[in-house]
């Protein structure tokens, strides 16, 4: 259900109730029991929502979601721990399952920060506006904690008390939704920014070495790149557009040069480099070339993808993984913001996987962005749902941050994102095509912006603090506290025992 909620099905609101089966089936169950539940749930879950990394092989797959399905495994123990200690509260839950979230989109390896909850409400407005409030925590937040009340609801028996509890938090979560759209930052466009996207790959397969050698690529990019219309501010040739380093070849760039100067434009191009005289190592770099033709800023990415773009450990696992040696060299990490001033416009360069962090991108509005331009190379993944799945990500991060993102793709899905998370100029997956729009730069900062990840510090103090709680309490027996009935339930019990001799019930106490 939670996998129906994200693209390619993207049936969003499902994502409302999309937990509560998990919820139901480990109400009455301790750390261990909650644990494998949410294991399995987890492990399901990643498998489908990332099946296109079966592109790169059972070995890539299984110890993903493997380890993506651990996080999840250790949400439920921490939730079905605190049970047995009589801690036990929905928005707790919500509380463990987005410090869970946080810790798989940063541990290990820079993390991976794809699967969370709050996602599937991408192309709904109300839920982007939470997003501006809180980020992408705070929607999973609340996602998380409806779907705890559904199922307390369900589980509610004869309890008025549970109703009443339950009904609270429902009306609690819509008035935060609610008041988030109303009080929404609206985005105040500064400036405009006329873009062109130049989207140059329909090959939905590898390149062939005839095709390699007679530069494919950048000849394909720049033949579309004709069909520009002036007036335009910016030209944008996606990730791995150029199959050589822009500064350096002669025929990528002088071509950027000659593009630049006709249409008196800036232009951005990126390309796979060497990042030292041998070769070795490489580097994912934007280059932009003012209308002159002269460059006039380099950006490397930072955020890199682990064993796709670098391989840890290489030493130690590329003996027993063969599958290792088709990622040959490790990329460099950038160290520059890629704040760029184009047409008086403060612009910010993401690259690919890098769009996938709100804080990241949340780091570029502080500094200064009134526009986001996200290159990426989806290429790889064919007619997939990840190329739909970032684009998702993007109305997230426009949501967030109040400002658009641009989102140029080699073979699709390229876009414009307004600064509320709403999409337009949407392309098709291997079109050879180019589109030209104008975007409104924003300057208006959201909560979001302004404050962080507020709602994450505020749910890791809640988990500690209950575990603190949980410490010092004795272990209760779950399945009494968690079921309305349970005095009655002991009591016909000792009641059919007959003759036999029970200990004495001073009060229901002992069961609350």
């Amino acid at each position: 259900m939670c996998a129906l909620s994200r693209p390619p099905f993207d049936i969003g609101p499902l994502a409302c109730v999309a937990l509560v089966p998990l919820f139901l089936s480990s109400h009455e169950r301790g750390a261990k029991a909650s644990a494998g539940y949410a294991f399995v749930a987890g492990t399901v879950y990643y498998a489908i929502v990332c099946s296109w990394i079966w592109y790169f092989g059972t070995i890539a797959i299984l110890p993903f979601v493997a380890i993506c399905g651990g996080y999840w495994a250790a949400a439920g123990a921490i939730i079905g721990w605190l049970r047995t200690r009589g801690i036990r509260n929905p928005f707790l839950t919500a509380a463990v399952w987005v410090v869970a979230d946080a810790c798989v989109s940063r541990f290990p390896f820079g993390g991976f920060s794809w699967g969370e909850l709050g996602y599937a409400f991408h192309d709904i407005a109300p839920a982007r506006a939470v997003a501006g409030v809180g980020g992408l925590t705070l929607l999973t937040f609340l996602a998380v904690a409806l779907n705890a009340f559904v199922a307390d609801l369900l589980l509610a028996g004869r309890s008025t008390w549970r109703y009443v509890q339950a009904y609270l938090g429902v009306a609690l979560i819509a008035t935060t939704v609610l008041v988030s759209t109303l009080t929404r930052a609206q985005p105040r466009v500064s400036s405009f920014l006329r873009v062109a996207l130049v989207q140059g790959n329909d090959k939905n397969r590898e390149l062939t070495n005839a095709e390699l050698d007679g530069r494919y690529l950048p000849k394909s990019h720049f033949d579309l790149a004709r069909r520009i219309a002036d007036p335009v501010d910016l030209i944008v040739f996606p990730e791995s557009s150029m199959d050589q380093d822009p500064r350096t070849d002669p025929f990528v760039h002088d071509n950027l040069v000659r593009i630049a100067r006709e249409h008196h434009a800036w232009v951005l191009a990126n390309a796979t480099v060497d990042a030292d005289p041998d070769g070795r190592r490489a580097e994912n770099l934007d280059v932009l070339f003012g209308p002159d033709g002269q460059i006039v800023g380099t950006y490397s990415k930072h955020h890199l993808v682990p064993f796709g773009e670098y391989v840890p450990f290489r030493g130690e696992l590329e003996g027993w993984i063969p599958a290792l040696r088709n990622v040959p060299r490790d990329f460099v990490r950038g160290k520059a913001s890629g704040l760029f001033e184009i047409a008086g416009t403060r612009v910010a360069t993401i690259i690919c996987f890098e769009s996938a962090f709100g804080p990241e991108v949340r780091s570029r509005i502080r500094d200064g962005a009134s526009v986001i331009i996200l290159s990426t190379n989806n290429r790889s993944y064919r007619r997939s749902a990840n190329s739909a799945q970032h684009l998702a990500l993007g109305q997230i991060r426009a949501a967030e941050t109040g400002r658009p993102v641009i989102q140029a793709a080699i073979s699709g899905i390229t876009a414009v994102i307004d600064a509320d998370g709403t999409v337009h100029d949407e392309t098709h997956l291997f079109d050879r095509t180019v589109v030209e729009t104008t975007v409104g730069a924003t300057t208006a900062q959201t909560f979001y912006v302004q404050h962080g990840e507020w709602a994450l510090e505020a749910s890791i103090a809640a988990v500690v603090l209950a575990g603190i709680v949980g410490l010092v309490r004795r272990r209760r027996r779950p399945f009494v506290e968690s079921e309305p009935d349970g005095v009655e339930r002991v009591a016909s019990r000792i009641e059919g025992a007959g003759n036999a001799e029970v200990p004495a019930l001073h009060s229901t106490s002992a069961f609350a």
